[in-house]
């Protein structure tokens, strides 16, 4: 496994060195907003890697990591706007649907734009909520400020990650992609765990 991960990743830094690697992080940081199947965050610390190593320019990553995700999380809202009636109906189908789709519309009005920042960081989390606020009908200029600072501050922190972990760990670029791509994931997990931590103390509360 260790052997696989080595060499698919040898192969991506390879093909990460080259300039059409800008095109290929802002499209993907696109489409996850939209279907989110593959995390764009793979791509964006990988550009933060190779940058470290001297391959590509950092500023450069973090901006077209950021227009990627900007223009990808306002396509969602354009969606659930646009066919807010239809979406509505599809959630509502499920028990499981109706109420994951009425807890992210009461987290909007409880949390508001910051709700945008902390969502960025959870794959999935963020294309549901960016399609609720289109579907409850959010004000555009609204989103538009919350979701540009959330992009900026995600692509930043993604790109910096692998960007110091080409860093300080020249010699392994495996290890470099792991140690970021780890270090992402279990801020996620520690976003995800203190608003339940918080989420279960409001209840007992009550």
């Amino acid at each position: 496994m260790v052997d696989f991960i080595s060499q698919s990743f040898d192969w991506l830094k390879d093909f990460a060195s080259e300039p059409v690697f800008y095109i290929i992080i802002f499209v993907i940081a696109v489409l996850d907003s939209v279907l989110p199947i593959v995390p764009s965050e793979t791509s964006v610390i990988i550009g933060g890697v190779s940058a470290g190593l001297g391959d590509l320019v950092l500023p450069l990553v973090i901006v077209l990591g950021a227009l990627g995700a900007f223009v990808g999380d306002n396509m969602s809202y354009l969606i659930g706007r646009r066919l807010s009636g239809w979406l509505t109906r599809r959630y509502a189908r499920t028990p499981k649907g109706q109420q994951r789709l009425e807890a992210v519309i009461h987290q909007i009005h409880e949390r508001g734009g910051l709700l945008l920042i902390t969502a960025r960081f959870i794959p999935g989390g963020r294309t549901l909520l960016t399609l609720a606020c289109g579907i409850t009908g959010q004000p555009r200029k609204w989103f538009a400020k919350w979701t540009a600072i959330a992009a900026v501050i995600w692509a930043s922190y993604a790109s910096l990650l692998g960007y110091f972990g080409g860093k300080t760990f020249e010699e392994s670029h495996t290890l470099a992609f792991l140690v970021a791509f780890g270090t992402a994931l279990s801020v996620t997990i520690l976003i995800e765990l203190v608003r339940w931590l918080l989420k279960m103390r409001k209840s007992n509360r009550s």
